[in-house]
């Protein structure tokens, strides 16, 4: 070969090519097809806040996110979700947008402001619906919205539009789904007027299409319009689906450049966002909804992962795809697919523990994989003016979080685990149906440790002698917890197990089981119990049955009865708190666990006296009746306490210590407090 002479290599193919195509729609070009859903941060509740907006957003924005959407803001004061909530209704609310507008737009990104009136979905003594009928889950009873309020509410959506395009933003989304008030007006079990708004279908869909034809009329040709649209109430006396084509074509016809597709109204009973819904589960409907118009279609919930969106445009489902948490979990998620490395993604788990539950908590949305979700502008992990050696005792999601962003900072790190892998209740919380997701967090984590560095010792005890001649700087506690003792007579019985053990499958489970503590892991090994394999979360048709959604559409909200399939055990889980089981679980995912072990036939018990186990089984008392359990097997999971002796060792070898996680607080399992006390710490040391 002559000197200087190159051959050129065939290139490798784009990784996921129709995810990173370029969407054109007439007046701009979108770089990709990943759409940045809305989700409400609590940032936008004030002005003060909107420069942690700004940079939040601008994150997403330099990750390479095609479009974006705000979380949503009231059209006007009856609209709020909640008192002095996110609102944009007079001029004066204008100039603190633009400091988000201009952030994203310096980062190289486009963003949409949503428009979101709660109906009788506000938290608040002003809410207004289409009719006077209370929302099962709001306390308030809304005011029916007269003829001239309804053509003021149209007004008001119009002016906010119009204030958010004055302001910087690309566009708007129309808020029409998830039960809200443009939702309320379409459905029968909201809307029982008897004029020009209610009654047909026609009627009834008046009202979103004003909204979006006299929105075009005012903000022009070249704005951007998402309409958000619900293809599938999942609540009974809901749209039939031909009348949510009709209203589809008909907001097309009126002006809407994108169609999002919303999913399930807030008081539905089916799950819709949580981890043990199948990803993609709901995109069938945005390809049904393809045959019918032309402008493109958005689809949405459950798409966490390059490939499963990149699978959901190549067959034709959509013409984008909408993620919310999965750019809270990584702002770099675009990015990182782009260059082929979904490997390194931090994957949203879909807990909801610090972005929904918080936020229907009034607290500050973040994301348990990513406590710097809209925190960026204060838990900065900057390098470190030192470089210094730590040693993190214990691999579960407390050491990880603290080891890699000591790691980040430029510090030397050791990593110890006495185990064979990394992990910790996460190796256990992965083996539950419908809780897959717990292992990507781990991939993740895995890939991390090696990037920086990280010298991960495993099927290693971090004990106080080797420390105390590793001559490091600080030694990190993260040695988790220890099951609690329950105290029952008996419990030494071969019947008895620990959660650890039925989990990890050491012993057979029989096919009758007690389960002692229906805190989260008690909830957790009732489910493991009772769902034969494999989970119904790799499933989709499987799911769709068990919880009786209704995917040929001929049943009004795409709901139709559920097909559960029969427990192989029979379990009761019990509780030595008197009341009703699983009270304590997270607000937006307790009651999908509470539903999903009834329909398996669990009986949940609470107010239990345990008195003793021996060859007849558990004995109990239940509301003063002393009965006996005939079961196969009683396993343990009556709580937790911190693992601690090894930093009391080190505290008194004068050893410099930092305790965290379930080392440091063992009251329930929490991998959000974990991870969010561990990533805090290692930022400041």
């Amino acid at each position: 070969m002559l000197a200087g002479m190159s051959v050129s290599q065939p290139s490798a193919p784009a990784p996921y090519p129709h995810l990173f195509s370029p969407l054109d729609l007439g007046f701009c070009t979108l770089p990709n097809r990943v759409l940045m859903g809305s989700m409400h941060t609590g940032l936008e509740d004030h002005a003060r806040d909107f420069g942690r907006l700004a940079e939040y957003f601008a994150e997403r924005a330099r990750g390479g996110v095609g479009l974006m959407v705000t979380g949503g803001f009231a059209p006007n004061i009856e609209g709020w979700l909640k008192p002095f909530a996110s609102r944009l209704s007079s001029r004066w609310q204008v100039a603190p947008h633009r400091r988000i507008t201009g952030a994203v737009h310096a980062a190289g990104g486009r963003i949409c402001l949503q428009i979101l009136h709660a109906g009788r979905y506000g938290v608040h003594p002003l809410i207004v619906a289409p009719s006077a009928i209370k929302s099962p889950i709001t306390p308030f009873t809304p005011r029916a919205l007269s003829e001239r309020g309804i053509e003021r509410t149209i007004r008001a959506f119009v002016r906010c539009a119009r204030l958010a395009q004055d302001a910087g933003y690309d566009g708007v989304e129309i808020m029409g789904s998830e039960g809200y008030l443009i939702n309320q007006f379409l459905a029968e079990r909201s809307n029982q007027r008897k004029d020009r708004w209610g009654g047909s279908a026609e009627n009834r869909m008046r009202f979103p299409v004003e909204i979006v034809r006299r929105t075009r009329e005012t903000v022009g040709r070249d704005f951007i319009i998402v309409y958000r649209l619900s293809m599938l109430d999942l609540v009974d006396r809901a749209q039939a689906w031909d009348e949510i084509v009709a209203l589809a074509k008909q907001v097309e016809a009126a002006g809407a450049t994108l169609i999002n597709t919303g999913i399930g109204w807030h008081e539905a009973r089916i799950p819709t966002i949580v981890t043990s819904v199948p990803r993609a589960a709901f995109t069938w409907v945005t390809r049904r909804m393809k045959e019918s118009v032309r402008i493109p279609l958005i689809t949405t919930n459950r798409i966490n992962m390059p490939e499963v969106a990149e699978q959901v445009l190549a067959r034709g489902d959509a013409d984008m795809v909408s993620m919310a948490r999965p750019l809270l979990a990584d702002p770099e998620w675009v990015a990182k697919a782009r260059s082929a490395r979904a490997d390194r993604i931090n994957t949203c788990i879909a807990c909801n523990q610090a972005c929904l539950d918080h936020v229907f908590e009034n607290r500050l949305a973040s994301c348990l994989v990513n406590p710097r979700a809209c925190h960026e502008t204060e838990l900065v992990i900057a390098p470190a003016a030192t470089r210094k050696r730590f040693v993190v005792a214990g691999a579960g999601p407390a050491g990880l979080a603290a080891a890699c962003t000591l790691a980040e900072r430029g510090h030397a790190v050791a990593l110890y685990e006495q185990s064979g892998e990394i992990g910790g209740q996460f190796n256990l919380a992965k083996r539950i149906p419908g809780k897959e997701e717990f292992s990507e967090t781990l991939r993740y984590f895995r890939n991390r440790l090696a990037d920086l560095g990280v010298d991960v010792r495993l099927n290693t005890a971090a004990d106080p002698a080797s420390l105390q001649s590793s001559h490091c700087d600080a030694v990190i506690v993260a040695t988790g917890v220890t099951p609690r003792d329950p105290r029952i007579p008996g419990q030494d019985h071969p019947m008895v197990i620990s959660y650890h053990d039925a989990v990890m499958g050491v012993r057979p489970i029989g096919k009758r089981v007690a389960i002692v503590g229906a805190g989260g892991i008690g909830f957790d090994v009732a489910e493991f119990l009772t769902q034969p394999p494999p989970s119904p979360t790799t499933d989709i048709a499987r799911w769709t049955r068990e919880w009786g959604v209704d995917t040929t559409l001929a049943h009004r909200g795409g709901i139709d009865k559920p097909e559960v399939e029969t427990s192989p055990r029979e379990v009761w889980l019990l509780q030595r708190t008197p009341g009703k089981p699983g009270k304590r679980l997270n607000k937006t995912t307790g009651w999908v666990h509470r539903a999903a072990l009834k329909a398996k036939g669990v009986k949940m018990l609470g107010g239990v006296t345990y008195e003793r186990i021996d060859d007849a089984g558990l004995h109990v008392t239940i509301d003063r009746e002393v009965r006996t359990l005939e079961v196969d097997n009683v396993i343990i999971c009556a709580g937790q306490e911190s693992n601690r002796a090894l930093a009391d060792e080190l505290i008194a070898l004068g050893i410099p210590v930092h305790v965290v996680g379930g080392a440091d607080v063992a009251a329930e399992l929490d991998a959000k407090r974990a991870i969010n006390q561990a990533t805090r710490l290692a930022a400041t040391l």
